[in-house]
């Protein structure tokens, strides 16, 4: 089929981009527009590595099309800092050395950013449910658990 014009919202700015019928959000961000944030992990929307907020919820790149992207606010993780100034929940990240290898990290931002911003002082059943669709390969789960509490914070 044929790449139709598609107009797109991300990180705030209005983009043009060309996609055929079908095509995943991951690719259009990572491979033409050159945001690698988002990291291609299962393709099935299962493991979290994906995630990027669409209208404020945190969702699969890999498995949502570029169609129903159209129209809405996509927020990458590139987006979440305000020039050399990182988002509270990237600063808490870092600060509690909440990474190893960084496969999962840009995903379980962006799910900690629209958990906070639904539920701003989770407890940590809570964080756990918002967090069970990432996998880390690096098992840093209980500093990403302390990295949401010192976001809350």
């Amino acid at each position: 089929m044929m790449a139709a014009p598609i107009r797109l919202n991300v990180n705030g700015a209005t983009r043009l981009v060309e996609a055929a019928p079908g095509s995943s959000l991951l690719s259009l961000l990572r491979d033409d527009l050159g945001l690698t944030g988002a990291h291609y992990g299962c393709g099935h929307g299962a493991c979290g590595a994906c995630y990027v907020l669409i209208d404020r919820r945190a969702v699969p790149a890999c498995v949502t099309s570029v169609e129903h992207a159209a129209g809405k606010e996509i927020v990458t993780v590139e987006g979440l800092a305000q020039g050399d100034v990182l988002h509270p929940v990237q600063q808490a990240f870092l600060e509690e050395d909440a990474m190893q290898c960084g496969a999962c990290t840009s995903g379980m931002v962006i799910a900690t950013v629209a958990l906070l911003e639904h539920t701003p002082h989770p407890d940590e059943d809570e964080i756990r449910a918002a967090l069970a669709p990432h996998l880390c390969r690096c098992g840093i789960y209980g500093r990403v658990i302390r990295a949401v509490k010192r976001a809350a914070r």
